[in-house]
């Protein structure tokens, strides 16, 4: 199948090569014109200069930091919603804001161009591997049945969720349960490391009772307590998440304090240390003695 892939950064390189793997013909396009130079050349693959470029493209699937991205692409000046045949699919794998997600398939419906929304869940690993877990959202039944076979290069678990932003809302939803396990867990090895405890100790214990999770056995040992901090995930883009949950919560009008505890957390984090640093980091920003 001939696709377009729009966005090779972290996630989105592998995600690519897997189409490659998986006998598709693929076409990038990247805002980073030297890092899509560089994956065709590993790659052998076609490389559009200008967006416009992907003007005949069947599918086009985007893998970008957030909403406003994938809108520029498509409803910019020079988005590709003006040049775009109809019958058109676009599939959006980045996380983004399902209500924006429902606003651009409105804006691309009236073009004849199909939106559907398919976050991706895992880590870069399971990226490389595509064994990423794919949440699929969308009111049309034959385009997702027609993307699947692309989807199913990236990912060995996919889930339909349901109507259009469906996907992006189950993608942020879970990012904001591991974003406050995250802060649980470096809270409970804040205090105990001031109490005299070794958070090794203290993660071993973890591991082998009801505070067991995927952050303690995959996470805390290696990124903080080794001080790794490199799990391949910026402080932005979770906080990005986690606020997203927090609107949505506020759309359908649900008294959500631990969501409204949990942006504001990870909002200082990024606010002191920076959007491009590592999640896992956040715990530096946490460390603060209550008369600071």
């Amino acid at each position: 199948m001939d696709v377009s892939f729009v966005g090779v950064g972290t996630m989105g390189w592998p995600m690519a090569a897997n189409l490659l793997k998986g006998g598709h013909r693929v076409t990038i396009y990247d805002i980073d014109r030297a890092r899509s130079a560089l994956f065709c050349r590993e790659h052998a693959c076609a490389m559009a200069e200008q967006v416009q470029e992907l003007a005949s493209a069947g599918v086009i699937i985007t893998m970008l930091p957030d909403s406003r991205s994938v809108r520029d692409v498509y409803l910019g000046s020079a988005g590709l919603a003006h040049v775009l045949r109809p019958g058109a699919i676009a599939v959006d794998m980045s996380s983004s804001d399902p209500s924006e997600t429902r606003e651009l398939g409105a804006a691309l419906k009236l073009r004849q161009v199909t939106l559907l929304d398919a976050p991706v869940s895992g880590t870069v690993t399971r990226a490389l591997s595509g064994t990423l877990t794919i949440m699929i959202g969308g009111d049309d039944r034959d385009a997702i049945e027609r993307v699947k076979p692309l989807l199913s290069c990236m990912g060995n678990r996919m889930f339909e969720t349901g109507s259009l932003g469906s996907g992006h809302a189950v993608k942020a939803l879970n990012n904001f349960v591991a974003a406050a396990g995250f802060a649980a867990v470096a809270e409970a090895l804040l205090i105990g490391g001031r109490f005299g405890l070794d958070p090794t100790m203290v993660l071993a214990i973890m591991n082998v009772s009801t505070g067991r999770n995927f952050l303690t056995e995959n996470v805390m040992q290696e990124h903080v307590v080794g001080r790794k901090f490199s799990s391949g995930f910026t402080l932005g883009l979770l906080a990005k998440d986690v606020r997203t949950v927090e609107r949505l919560a506020e759309q359908v009008r649900m008294d959500a304090p631990v969501v409204r505890l949990v942006s504001e957390r990870w909002a200082l984090a990024r606010d002191q240390l920076g959007a491009a640093r590592d999640n896992t980091e956040a715990i530096l920003c946490w460390d603060r003695s209550i008369d600071e």
